[in-house]
């Protein structure tokens, strides 16, 4: 619920602020006062578009504040308030804010934190439902009618079209890649030519993983052969000994002197000793395995050379090192698996865009059911509002009919019919207007005057709002073009409404205004800064009431005839409203 309004510098609203109860609370006001401003803040609340022409003349922002009271069950609200760190106030209401600069920059903030304002649109996206001429026109769209067609279907027809929309994108996924499959089949069959002739040429050569590296090291030994075999061989002798001269040898001897004398000092020493060796004899035996693994002469050298020739055309060719070459090799088999036997491959897509467009057609046929099944009882119900609403015999007619598929590719079959599969369904819906009993639909593009149109609309608010409730349901001239009895029966109607949700009305008519339980109204004053036009937004009471009832029914806010007959129109509204 909304439980607080503040406006600052926004059109001629210079500084407003209201309180806003439960029920159903109506702003009236002269023509040009700004009531259009309340809905145009509680529009910016939402997240709409931001419009530094809506800043006040001659003020660096404009500033909308409202102060929202949470539904007892939060579900949907919890994780956005959890995520963007707003903070509740201690009476358990939540701030909601939206600052435009003259600029055209704006910020929003939730509970007391800076947010972005799609974030701000999200949570107030839960708790406002704001309904315009504009949304009135869009009533005439395909598309809104569609859309207010699966709001009443309910989550079944959510879950599936959900289900249908990411079950097309597959679909379409396979169809493009399809496409191009196509399109580059001769360029995908020179690309594996390729491909196989680079791994023929690396299996030729077999490399092992760092060989180039291993070959560099090897030669460089080999053209020093002889010099490297005498310094190896001069530190085995050295080591390992020969005629017993050996350092280890000379260690042995030393360990043996030491482990068997008399002072403690010296044999405190022998551990070490003893590790020496151990360190000695390894090196002895390593270098016993190196001088092994030399070449017996130079002659092998002319053999490495030739093999790193063979390594150094890989590397010129796939990668700078025989470890590239080899991931190149990988790489390369990878995608060539992909891609080799184009045909196959075509036909194994054609087999699985086949099974794609199967269960596009299932889901759409499903999506179609239910929406023709919520199509009569939305007819129906709307309807019956209208017969409320003097609208006598009118009737809304839903017609949910299948797209036309003209050689689409997109086509599927529902019920023995092609049918085009579009981004929401494979569904035509259009609201058509029955004038009286036994004629023919109209569509209401067409056939509604803009009277009719707005009864339309409240009717199937009306009806798309009957599952819910606790939201703030709010109607910007939804009365436009109506009046007499039909304006009394759009009151009636707004106050039943009221009894499930907040109901905030900006209205010109006084037999709606009327039916309301808080009446504020936005005057003009001459008495702002710096000498501009402002206006001042005021709660009313009930003689204050029937004073500004008497100003809209004829402008005759002081005569005591336009206030007889403004109370006798209020007396009227409340007596309906306590028998209904």
């Amino acid at each position: 619920m909304l439980e607080e309004l503040s406006i600052r510098s926004l059109g001629v609203l210079e500084s407003a602020s209201a309180q806003f109860h439960p029920g159903f609370t109506v702003l009236t006001g002269e023509t040009g006062a700004g009531k259009t401003m309340i809905v145009t803040s509680l529009r910016l609340l939402s997240g709409a578009r931001a419009d530094a022409g809506r800043v006040r003349t001659g003020d660096a922002k404009a500033v909308v504040e409202g102060r929202f009271r949470l539904p007892a069950d939060r579900a949907a609200v919890a994780e956005l308030l959890e995520d963007s760190g707003a903070d509740l106030d201690d009476d358990d209401t939540l701030i909601a804010a939206r600052t435009v600069n003259a600029d055209g920059r704006s910020r929003a903030h939730l509970g007391g934190r800076s947010v972005p304002v799609g974030t701000l649109a999200q949570l107030t996206g839960e708790l406002l439902a704001i309904h315009g001429q504009n949304d009135q026109l869009r009533l005439i769209r395909p598309d809104q009618q569609r859309n207010a067609l699966d709001r009443f279907a309910g989550s079944a027809a959510a879950t599936t079209l959900k289900k249908y929309r990411a079950a097309r994108a597959e679909w379409v996924a396979l169809l493009d890649e399809l496409d191009r499959r196509r399109a580059d089949s001769r360029a995908i069959a020179q690309e594996a030519d390729r491909l196989r002739f680079g791994i023929g040429e690396i299996d030729a050569v077999g490399p092992n993983p760092g060989e180039d590296a291993d070959l560099i090291a090897t030669i460089r030994r080999m053209t020093d052969l002889e010099e490297i075999r005498s310094t190896a061989a001069t530190a085995h002798d050295i080591v390992a000994g020969i005629d017993g001269s050996s350092v280890v040898d000379g260690l042995g001897t030393v360990r043996s002197l030491l482990e068997t004398a008399s002072d403690e000092a010296l044999r405190e020493l022998y551990p070490r000793v003893a590790e020496a060796l151990t360190v000695v004899t390894d090196l002895g035996a390593e270098l016993t395995a190196y001088l092994g693994g030399l070449p017996e002469d130079a002659g092998d050298l002319d053999a490495l050379l030739n093999r790193q020739a063979e390594l150094k055309t890989l590397t010129r060719k796939y990668a700078a090192d025989i470890d590239g070459v080899l991931a190149w090799r990988d790489e390369a088999a990878a995608r060539l698996a992909q891609i080799d036997d184009p045909e196959g491959a075509i036909d194994e897509l054609e087999a699985k865009a086949d099974g794609a467009r199967a269960r596009v057609a299932e889901l759409a046929g499903k999506l179609h059911q239910q929406r023709a099944r919520a199509a009569k009882s939305l007819a129906t119900k709307v309807s019956a509002e209208l017969t409320g609403l003097a609208m006598g015999g009118s009737q809304l007619a839903v017609e949910v009919s299948l797209l036309n598929a003209d050689d689409d590719r997109l086509a599927v079959e529902i019920g023995g019919r092609s049918a085009h599969a579009g981004g929401d369904g494979a569904d035509r819906v259009e609201f058509g207007l029955v004038s009286h009993r036994g004629a023919a639909p109209l569509p209401i593009a067409k056939s509604a005057s803009g009277g009719e149109l707005s009864r339309v609309m409240l009717a199937l608010e009306v009806v798309l709002a009957e599952p819910d409730s606790g939201g703030v349901m709010v109607f910007d001239e939804v009365d436009a073009g109506v009046g007499g009895a039909a304006a009394v029966q759009i009151g009636a109607r707004l106050a039943r409404l009221a009894r499930r949700h907040q109901v905030i009305v900006v209205t010109h008519l006084p037999q709606v205004a009327a039916f309301a339980d808080n009446h504020l109204v936005i005057g003009k004053s001459g008495g702002g800064s710096k000498g501009r036009q402002t206006s001042t937004l005021t709660t009313l009471g009930r003689d204050e009431r029937i004073a500004e009832l008497a100003r809209m029914l004829a402008g005759l806010g002081d005569s005591e005839t336009g206030k007889a007959h403004a109370e006798e129109l209020l007396t009227t509204a409340e007596s309906a409203r306590a028998e209904d």
